[in-house]
């Protein structure tokens, strides 16, 4: 194994900040794993801590037959954000900015990098696509802040990678993956090792988010060079590990051997192992996901289990004002499975409290939330 520190800029002074990259294996081909960029998401981060233990023995047995990178703290600011004993890893107390959104957006940049330079080799195409992505990462302007250092360090390290996992948590959520439609066909059976009951599928969710930036240029490069061979090089997806409270050892270290037995798929990894399960959960369009908001504040009730199978008018949950006694109980607006809900109980203006995935595309615009 190899550690590769990398120093943040504009640290204040007498500080400084360190993301550190794993390095397993050698080999033409390379997957790139990084964790907890949501920083207060740490299931990924105890699934890390599985795959550097089982990774360091692969690597010692000749088995690893490509570049495998590991970042099993990918968000070395909002770690220590801790706010009267609470943990508020998810947006960069400086600028109040999601640190899973505005990542670069490099299509443009290659686009003027690329003219006259690709042809019918997709093999020559792929390596002079990263090379330029490479090069236009460099040419960024000089961060301004941590956070924009951050954003580039991470997106140059995974730029030249054929397989990118983002390992995340919803609040409280079954297992699920998002992902780009045009690459869902290889992501399934890591979806069925995972067990996963739910993929939501989005070209474009909003907000730029770290999966769509590595994977998105190479869906876009395919249309602005229509006559040259651009295969779809860079497989991403953002994996959603349950909730945030479960960080349990023989989960996460079942859900690390999930993860081994997809790269073994995958070419990277040698030797026996268990098949992927035959039955996957179905995809279905991210826009048809429910976002259930309650109608006024008070204490929350859910009526429904994570994991439930849903139709339209069923109860999702309840809300009581304990000074007025007003309630009111949200329903479900498509067919689908419940697959995340709010950790807290109390319901706050413009929040959501409950996610419904379902086959029937029902919003528009921006997909995400912050």
């Amino acid at each position: 194994m190899q550690q590769i520190d990398h120093v943040l800029p504009w640290s204040a002074c007498g500080t400084r900040r360190t993301l550190s990259v794993l390095r397993f294996g050698s080999g033409p081909r390379k997957a790139y794993i990084q964790a907890s960029l949501h920083a207060d998401e740490l299931p990924g981060m105890r699934v890390a801590v599985e795959l550097r233990r089982r990774l360091a023995e692969l690597e010692s047995q000749g088995r690893l037959s490509g570049v495998i990178e590991l970042v099993p703290l990918a968000n070395p600011i909002g770690i220590g954000q801790m706010f009267q004993a609470t943990h508020q890893g998810r947006f960069e107390f400086n600028s109040g900015k999601n640190f899973n959104r505005d990542f670069p957006a490099l299509t443009e940049a290659l686009v003027e990098r690329l003219e006259g330079r690709l042809g019918n080799d997709g093999e020559a195409n792929v390596a002079t696509i990263r090379r330029a992505m490479l090069d236009s990462l460099d040419a960024l302007p000089p961060a301004r802040s941590e956070l924009d250092g951050l954003r580039q360090l991470l997106l140059r390290q995974a730029c030249d990678a054929d397989l990118v996992l983002d390992l995340h948590c919803d609040f409280e959520s079954i297992m699920l993956l998002y992902a780009l439609p045009q690459n869902w066909p290889r992501l399934r059976s890591l979806a069925a090792r995972l067990r996963a009951g739910a993929a939501l599928l989005a070209e474009d969710a909003g907000g730029n988010a770290f999966d769509e930036a590595c994977a998105v240029p190479w869906v876009q490069l395919a249309e602005r060079f229509p006559d040259a061979e651009i295969p779809l090089a860079c497989i991403a997806t953002t994996i959603e590990l349950r909730g945030m409270a479960d960080t349990e050892r023989e989960l996460c270290q079942a859900s690390a051997e999930q993860i081994l037995g997809y790269l073994a798929d995958q070419g990277l990894i040698s030797g026996d192992w268990p098949a992927a399960p035959a039955h996957c959960c179905p995809a279905t369009p991210f826009a048809g996901a429910q976002y259930a908001y309650a109608e006024h504040p008070g204490v929350v009730s859910f009526l429904q289990p994570l994991g439930a199978q849903v139709q339209v008018g069923d109860p999702l949950f309840e809300v009581i004002d304990p000074v007025s006694d007003r309630h009111s109980v949200v329903r479900a607006t498509t067919d689908g499975i419940l697959y995340a809900r709010e950790r807290l109980r109390f319901a706050q203006p413009g929040l959501w409290l409950a996610k419904v995935a379902g086959s029937t595309p029902i919003r528009q615009g921006r997909l995400l939330s912050d």
